[in-house]
């Protein structure tokens, strides 16, 4: 069974709006604002895709399994992306998006917003389609960016729009901070990847019935901050495939970070051990080594003691979130397996890292 969607909207208005006295809804045609009294997306009839280009030709399209959104009566829209449920149809491919590009144990979703101009439209009622550009805010991986599009709004009912993407919308990795997990992807899978994406959307959304149930809902969305069954995969305990890809892949993440010269752990690791602490548990029949290497910098014997230390460190913190202290283990290599030759400061840094290995199973 799959993970990660949202209740229909249409349960949380029947829950959320019990003993609400409902205005009885008008049609558009009765309405000087298309937009009043609020809109909500039906996730059902939805699709939000993404393409993207490896090895020159290889056209790979994936969407989300998680997203939510309304319009409210001024034509602001706002779209809430989780960004864990990234589906790609590979299991391991969703996890390489979700761990080594979104980094989604810092940024979990992306948020658009856009502002349409309910006097655009105020002939939609008889053109029933309506073309134009208009601007939006994208915020992924901590950066915002205000851009344009080109967008359709068509009326398919009284209470019932689309807005979509009239043409594709090109995002290049590099303006919001992803070609580092471009080439975490291009290593992992041993591919080029052309670093842009193309996205396409088709939203459908549904008039609410009053104000009311408009606010009543908005204030649900805004609620649902946890997210935590949202990741495209399977329920339960993992199979020993899925185990070590998993650990392969959370060795690359370049994410778990230590004072230098120290083996404190940095506050800004606590999010990916905690993914991590969550994939052994998942993996009940394995034993998982921690594995601590260094760059070349200082004496081998200093080295060796640092990595053993930073080890230690990681296997103290997955211990303290609930991890058997039976199924982890720790050990130092110092600078004996360096991944590149520590010839820069790009390459030592690739080197100073934190490996998770299946070593063991019952």
């Amino acid at each position: 069974m799959l993970q990660g969607k949202f209740p229909k909207i249409t349960d949380w208005r029947s829950a959320l709006v019990a003993g609400l006295l409902l205005t009885v809804p008008q049609s558009i045609m009765a309405q000087d604002n298309i937009f009043a009294p609020g809109w909500i997306m039906d996730n059902e009839t939805s699709a939000l895709r993404f393409q993207s280009v490896k090895n020159v030709t290889k056209v790979e399209s994936s969407t989300f399994g998680t997203y939510i959104g309304t319009i409210d009566d001024s034509g602001f829209a706002t779209v809430r992306v989780l960004l864990d449920s990234v589906d790609t149809k590979v299991d391991l491919r969703n996890v390489r998006m979700r761990f080594l590009l979104f980094e989604t144990f810092q940024f979990p979703e992306a948020v658009i917003t856009m502002q349409i101009d309910p006097a655009q439209l105020a002939d939609l009622e008889e053109v029933r389609r309506k073309v134009f550009t208009t601007s939006y805010t994208i915020e992924l991986h901590g950066v915002s960016s205000t851009r344009e599009a080109e967008i359709a709004v068509t009326l398919l009912g009284d209470d019932k729009v689309s807005v979509t993407s009239a043409t594709p919308i090109s995002l290049p990795t590099a303006d919001f901070n992803l070609d580092a997990g471009v080439a975490k992807l291009e290593d992992a899978a041993k591919v080029v990847i052309i670093p842009s994406a193309t996205v396409t959307f088709d939203f459908t959304f549904d008039r609410a019935a009053s104000a009311e149930e408009y606010a009543a809902t908005t204030a649900a969305i805004a609620q649902e901050t946890g997210f935590d069954t949202v990741a495209m995969e399977e329920e339960g305990d993992f199979s020993v495939e899925a185990c070590k890809g998993r650990f392969e892949i959370m060795s690359r993440t370049d994410n778990i970070n230590f004072a230098r010269g120290s083996a404190a752990l940095d506050d800004t690791s606590g999010s990916l051990l905690d993914s991590i602490a969550g994939i052994i548990a998942r993996c009940p029949d394995l034993v998982i080594q921690i594995g601590g290497h260094t760059d070349s910098d200082g004496s081998a014997a200093l080295n060796q003691s640092l990595s053993e230390a930073r080890a230690q460190s990681v296997r103290a913190y997955l211990l303290d979130v609930g991890t058997d202290a039976e199924r982890i283990t720790s050990v130092g290599f110092g600078e004996a397996s360096p991944l590149v030759p520590n010839d820069s400061a790009e390459n030592k840094r690739r080197n100073r890292r934190i490996e998770f290995t299946v070593v063991e199973s019952e």
